[in-house]
């Protein structure tokens, strides 16, 4: 039988008693608290190892892009945190780069979370601490004032309690519609000019310019203009152009993992048939009119890089009726060793279930596959389809402060959907404690990072570490 309303207050108010906000706020270093550098030393081991340095070099940029590449790390400072007992399906990563705008089938353009690499179930406040804690590092490093930098970090956990309110309060259907969707980012981003023009004039004006052309760039950026960019044409046809070390096509790979090219192609083949079975039968049927044209390694992001991740272009009715997809290996979460184990036994499939769930709309595309001997996982989707994310270094207090509050909307309204918003807004509560408690996280957390951030450019100008940087 369903909880009544009341009793899932009272399970929040319970939870709230045994956790209180303040319990959040005290965050210091476990003493067995794991080397960050093992960590990932770690990681690097299992991933290609010609492409480590380049995961080193982009992570040295800075202290925000160190952050980037080091959930891991804070997996394992967040186990031991105290937490609500409150459970929902976890991004995993939801630091602020890991929004950003994308077309839903529709085709409106919706702003959500776009990286599920790491999504497992668990605490909701994992999360929320990863995104806190990017925006005081990304405050930090865009040389805001120690009070901007955390009310920036307020107003993006203020914005999830206020949602989370307002969620609970809303039907069961009318959460899983909910979204945040072009036409209210757009008059989103006038009122916060509009609102912070008396404080930042030029500045922000020139930001709001920026914001919008971003979004007008997103509509642009689909398959064909891809091709533009990645393709070249060779007798005729179109293959894609091999860039070194970021894109390398399979026809330049020599030896790919013992495998010789007429191997690579048939498996290629093999797996694209494997992942059509992974979609919805119109989605597949639409799938089988395009034929696999190329393929190529390509290096993504910072965290990911090292591990498996490809691009293959299809081919429609002709060579101006291109598709690209995706194919990114998925490996074991960071979670896991600290929640417990995903109930998928592909971890392709963990990424898919997760996104879906989180997500207002999916790319239809959105499938997984398994490896040669299932050794490897993957996970598949479209490589653009209207895809556009914040300049994170570019944003001023008042823009931050904006950003960070569709932020925490959103990570909220995700959380809603797989947990239970009645329980988590009546822990939030009423007052503005949590926000206060987790900036006061967000700040400890920030400079820990900086104090990790110094030894792992120390370790590699000591040459414990490599790194190729400005890749």
């Amino acid at each position: 039988m369903t909880a009544s309303v009341d009793d899932r207050k009272a399970m929040g108010t319970a939870a709230r008693d045994r956790t209180p906000a303040s319990a959040h706020k005290k965050w210091q270093p476990a003493a067995d608290r794991p080397d960050p550098l093992t960590v990932l030393e770690e990681q690097d081991a299992v991933r290609e190892k010609d492409l480590v340095p380049v995961r080193h070099g982009r992570m040295m940029v800075s202290p925000f892009t160190f952050y980037r590449g080091g959930a891991g790390i804070m997996a394992a400072d967040l186990a031991p945190t105290p937490v609500a007992g409150l459970n929902v399906q976890l991004c995993g990563d939801a630091h602020l780069s890991n929004f950003g705008a994308f077309a839903a089938p529709d085709r409106r353009l919706l702003f959500d979370l776009n990286d599920f690499d790491e999504t497992l179930p668990g605490p909701f406040e994992y999360d929320v601490k990863r995104m806190a804690a990017s925006f005081m590092i990304a405050a930090r490093n865009n040389g805001f004032a120690a009070s901007d930098a955390r009310a920036v970090t307020r107003a993006g956990v203020a914005a999830y309690r206020a949602a989370m309110a307002d969620f609970a309060r809303m039907g069961t259907m009318d959460i899983w519609y909910a979204r945040l969707d072009e036409d209210e980012l757009l008059a989103g981003i006038r009122s916060a000019a509009s609102a912070g023009a008396r404080t930042e004039g030029k500045l922000l004006q020139r930001q709001e310019k920026q914001a919008l052309k971003a979004i007008r760039k997103a509509r642009t950026r689909d398959s064909l203009q891809a091709l533009s960019q990645l393709g070249e044409l060779a007798d005729g046809r179109y293959r894609i152009a091999s860039k070194p070390p970021i894109v390398v096509p399979l026809r330049d790979l020599a030896a790919f993992h013992g495998l010789s090219a007429d191997e690579v192609e048939h498996l290629i083949r093999e797996q694209f048939r494997t992942y059509r079975s992974t979609l919805e039968d119109d989605r597949r049927h639409l799938l089988e009119r395009f034929e696999v044209v190329d393929v190529a390694r390509k290096v993504v992001g910072v965290g990911s890089v090292g591990t498996w991740a490809f691009i293959v272009l299809l081919q429609g009715r002709d060579a101006q009726d291109p598709l690209f997809l995706q194919v990114k290996q998925a490996m074991s979460s960071v979670l896991e060793p600290h929640v417990g184990a995903s109930r998928y036994r592909s971890h392709g499939e963990r990424v898919v279930r997760g996104q879906r769930m989180m997500q207002a709309a999916s790319d239809i595309f959105l499938g997984w596959t398994k490896g040669p001997r299932g050794r490897n996982h993957f996970y598949w989707r479209q490589l653009r389809d209207m895809k556009g994310s914040a300049v994170v270094e570019a944003m001023v207090p008042a823009g931050m402060t904006y950003y960070a509050g569709i932020c925490g909307w959103t990570l909220a309204r995700a959380h809603a959907r797989s947990g239970d918003p009645v329980a988590i807004a009546a822990y939030l509560g009423d007052s503005d404690a949590f926000d206060k408690a987790i900036a006061n996280f967000a700040a400890r957390y920030a400079d820990q990072n900086e104090r990790d951030y110094d030894e792992f450019v120390k370790a590699i100008r000591a040459g414990r570490l490599e790194a190729l940087e400005g890749v």
